[in-house]
């Protein structure tokens, strides 16, 4: 039987992990992550963990590769420091596009990430909406995958756009969940076929679906350029959708996105703080919504040994 619950986090989401201790009433541990003068990172665990149940919530989004040390550093001090169990709690999980050799001559970095996260300690991982389903299969230690599905439905909802909403899958890849959210909302679902030009563009060409005099919802995994949104939402207007809001879960957010947004004709875009937002990329038709009860529920039925798959409903 493991002793009592601890929490620490990096410096990658400490407000996250902040509401994530405010749900589960308990205080965050006390860690020390900075660097040394010559950027290595430092890590010391400032109190026992001998014997705990220990949860390490650590996005590893942009600079991705200091958080992916600062959490490897941290597991590894946690398991010389004998915690009986170290749960990674991966908000968002970087790396993930690398998923498969898609070109010659090039890694599948997911699985490399899978890897190093296991031999550096961890027990077990959480994350929440996988770029790719698949990456669930690269760990050799148990993964709990979580879905964003039901704070995002409840907001929809609240936007009372259900009599005149259509669900749209801005690839072919993600048909799957779109396909989830339609059923689920009682919409029908449209899919915008695109040509990818390169990593930073994509051409959209054309929406299979009726989108006319429809209120639209986009939704995805992850946002990144935001080139792909802004070419989906232009060809959603021409094809006469009304408003075009996006669900996304997780805001990276870099090169030009938020230009690119501001010069859209996206009503919102509604995302999570698995990657906390900068105070100057928060432009007014961006709205966040916390996934914190989410994974605080999913920690502490991970802690008391009960099954998470209620919180897929």
């Amino acid at each position: 039987m493991k002793n009592g619950l601890l929490i620490f986090s990096g410096n990658s989401n400490k407000d996250l992990a902040l509401k994530i201790c405010k749900f589960l009433k308990v205080d965050l541990g006390d860690a020390s992550v900075d660097k040394f003068s010559d950027g290595e990172i430092r890590v010391k665990i400032n109190e026992n963990v001998r014997g705990h149940d220990v949860f390490v919530i650590q996005s590893t989004s942009c600079p991705s590769n200091d958080y992916l040390v600062e959490l490897l550093i941290m597991i590894d001090a946690l398991k010389r420091a004998s915690a009986q169990r170290i749960t990674a709690v991966l908000p968002y999980f970087g790396y993930a596009r690398q998923d498969r050799k898609d070109q010659p001559r090039v890694p599948i970095t997911a699985k490399l990430v899978a890897n190093v996260l296991t031999v550096a300690g961890a027990d077990r991982v959480l994350t929440v909406d996988l770029h790719a389903g698949q990456i669930q299969g690269f760990f050799d230690i148990p993964l709990d995958h979580l879905y964003a599905f039901t704070i995002f439905a409840d907001y929809i909802k609240e936007l009372e756009l259900d009599k005149n909403l259509v669900i749209v899958s801005p690839d072919v890849g993600g048909i799957k969940t779109a396909r989830a959210y339609a059923k689920k909302m009682h919409c029908d679902l449209a899919i915008v076929d695109k040509r990818r030009i390169n990593d930073k563009q994509a051409e959209a060409m054309h929406i299979m679906g009726d989108v006319e005099g429809k209120n639209v919802v986009i939704i995805d995994d992850m946002v990144a350029t935001a080139g792909s949104l802004v070419e989906a939402v232009t060809a959603l207007k021409k094809a006469g959708a009304l408003e075009v809001y996006a669900s996304i879960t997780h805001p990276v957010l870099c090169g030009e996105a938020i230009e690119r947004l501001k010069n859209s004709q996206i009503k919102e875009l509604v995302v999570t703080d698995t990657i906390p937002i900068p105070n100057e990329n928060m432009i007014p038709r961006i709205k966040v919504l916390s996934v914190a009860s989410l994974l605080g529920e999913a920690i502490m039925r991970i802690h008391n040994e009960k099954s998470i798959s209620v919180l897929f409903d």
